[in-house]
């Protein structure tokens, strides 16, 4: 390779590692609800996530919608339109999602540990490329797992993903010790953890539900703001 075509390859490099920075943001989104309030980060890993879930917070899309959906020892949801208007007993979930977006799933990278943010999304059989709903997403509070336990999970999981999903090292341990809903991993887009207020995501998870897992007593979100943005 002569000089000129050197230099140009440095070059080159130098240009797609710049652009791969100016990409990555630093973003945190607070939510404050009628239970307390709760921080969330999300991650560059998933940049169509990251950029639509931004948008719809600056809109104002959270604001006012309740949680919907709580299922102790695995997660909460939220992020169904119909919900801000439902009355007391409504079915809430099955909203028609108005947009979806593609499928970014990064395990073993990221995984459905305690606290992080996942996208719903409708089943595999109307949805075989996974692709996540536009606006719903879930917090996981989940449960720890024996080792024993992980191995059946680990078995479930890998019969999901074709063989492709493994535990690692890493995985394990913190299901262990930490817990989450490992069951998910490979199948659900990981987009974001909660980094301050876990406390009141897990007293809402503690709250009565009725037969469709919604909360009796409406948990509402009063607005959610993105509270930091860096490039």
């Amino acid at each position: 390779m002569n000089m000129k075509k050197l230099l140009f390859t440095i070059c080159l490099f130098l240009l797609c590692i710049g652009a791969q920075a100016k990409r990555e943001k630093n973003v945190e989104v607070l939510f404050e609800t009628t239970a307390g309030n709760f921080r969330v980060k999300l991650f560059n890993e998933t940049p169509l996530h990251r950029d639509n879930f931004i948008k719809l917070v600056n809109e104002g899309f959270y604001d006012s919608l309740l949680v919907h959906r709580v299922v102790y020892g695995f997660m909460i949801q939220m992020g169904d339109s119909a919900s801000r208007h439902a009355k007391p007993g409504d079915f809430l979930g099955a909203t028609k999602p108005s947009h979806t977006v593609p499928a970014e799933i990064r395990f073993p990278q990221l995984f459905h540990q305690r606290g992080m943010l996942s996208m719903a999304r409708q089943a595999d059989e109307v949805n075989p490329e996974r692709a996540s709903s536009g606006t719903q997403f879930f917090i996981v509070t989940g449960r720890t797992y024996m080792p024993q336990e992980l191995k059946t999970m680990e078995a479930r999981v890998s019969a999901a993903t074709n063989g492709e999903a493994r535990f690692t090292d890493r995985v394990r341990s913190a299901y262990e010790n930490y817990g989450g809903a490992p069951h998910l991993d490979g199948q659900y887009t990981v987009f974001g953890q909660v980094v301050d207020g876990m406390r009141t995501i897990t007293d809402i998870q503690m709250k009565n539900t009725d037969e469709y897992d919604r909360p009796i007593e409406d948990i509402r979100i009063i607005c959610a703001t993105v509270v930091k943005e860096e490039e």
